[in-house]
């Protein structure tokens, strides 16, 4: 590790200053050894209710730091190391540390982001599943760890170990609580970073720091679910300003959860049902999507699903002539082969 990555690491890891006062230590410190080793730079940059230890001190705390990112198998990036992300170099405030913890080479893989808000309909949370599952055999998937939107796009990219998740805290922590398994899986298959120390948790403003991170990492954003107020709108108005591509599934009418993915297409976003249009938009030739094997019954139900868009298994019997229970078992049989899901009161819809 270089002298430069070793005082970004102690600045970030070792000190409780703000954004505002890092940067202006950075400015004055060139090079940013200096800030190891020098004494006056810091009455000279920061007010005097900051107490910076001295010499031995701060080296001290830099090599605890060190071995303690080492005991947990975490890793750190500064602008100065190798595999640092060159599209963060270019956002807003990119960040002076990224710590990781996984499959360190995924970094460097080619990036593309799954978002969506934590409230999603069944039957977009499996196609989200699947589009982010063909995704990942091109990119690798950078998503958070929410409900909704980011779970589908975990499942969906997870098999492959394709899978970048982005936290709000720090890697010690977890948020949501109730994902701490996932988030073992993930660092088990794929990789966790984060910009915040290990142990720091998530506060109200880290949400927005960390979508600034999932759009600068990605080529494109693909929205899945947003409502009109929505975090995922702010990952792809990150992706906007960044001159990133954005992509979005569309909704009917009056389908709240959808109100702002039909908002984005509206604007000039890709219209997505299918992996196949964000392939198409960078030139990448997909591979033929597996044929789902159904019977005779399974098709005319399903071909009823997507024409009708959800239906109650009683409509669906009075439509086909077949009996409730007949129904009910030829939906349970299309719900285990993904073709489709049970949507709410009852009622089933095409999964895709």
């Amino acid at each position: 590790m270089t002298a430069e990555e070793r005082a970004y690491l102690w600045l970030c890891g070792c000190t409780s200053l703000g954004d505002r006062d890092r940067a202006a230590l950075l400015r004055a410190a060139d090079p940013a050894e200096i800030l190891l080793h020098a004494e006056t730079i810091f009455p000279a940059v920061l007010s005097g209710e900051h107490e910076i230890p001295p010499y031995d001190r701060r080296m001290h705390d830099a090599d605890a730091f060190l071995k303690m990112l080492a005991a947990k198998h975490y890793f750190a990036l500064t602008p100065f190391s190798e595999d640092y992300p060159e599209p963060l170099r270019h956002i807003s405030l990119p960040p002076l540390v990224l710590y990781g913890l996984g499959r360190r080479e995924l970094i460097r893989g080619r990036k593309f982001c799954v978002v969506g808000s934590r409230t999603i309909p069944p039957w977009a949370e499996k196609a989200g599943r699947d589009i982010a599952e063909r995704l990942a055999e091109k990119f690798v998937i950078v998503t958070g760890l929410a409900e909704g939107g980011d779970s589908a796009a975990i499942a969906g990219a997870l098999g492959s170990g394709n899978l970048i998740s982005v936290l709000p805290c720090g890697l010690d922590c977890c948020y949501p609580a109730a994902h701490a398994s996932l988030k073992e899986k993930i660092a088990e298959r794929g990789l966790l970073i984060s910009e915040l120390p290990p142990w720091e948790e998530a506060k109200k403003y880290s949400f927005h720091a960390r979508n600034r991170l999932l759009a600068g990492l990605s080529e494109g954003v693909f929205v899945l679910a947003a409502a009109t107020k929505s975090g995922a709108l702010i990952t792809a108005n990150c992706a906007l300003e960044y001159g990133r591509d954005v992509f979005a599934f569309p909704y009917s009418p009056n389908v709240r959860q959808g109100e702002g993915c039909n908002e984005l297409i509206k604007c000039g976003a890709y219209l997505v049902t299918g992996a196949e249009d964000i392939f198409s938009v960078y030139g990448i030739e997909a591979g033929e999507k597996k044929e789902i094997a159904l019977s005779g019954e399974e098709r005319e139900v399903l071909a009823f699903l997507k024409e009708s868009g959800q239906a109650h298994p009683a409509a669906i019997a009075e439509r086909t002539g077949k009996k409730i229970f007949e129904v009910t078992a030829i939906l349970s049989a299309l719900e285990i082969k993904g073709a489709a899901v049970k949507a709410g009161g009852n009622q089933y819809s095409a999964a895709e």
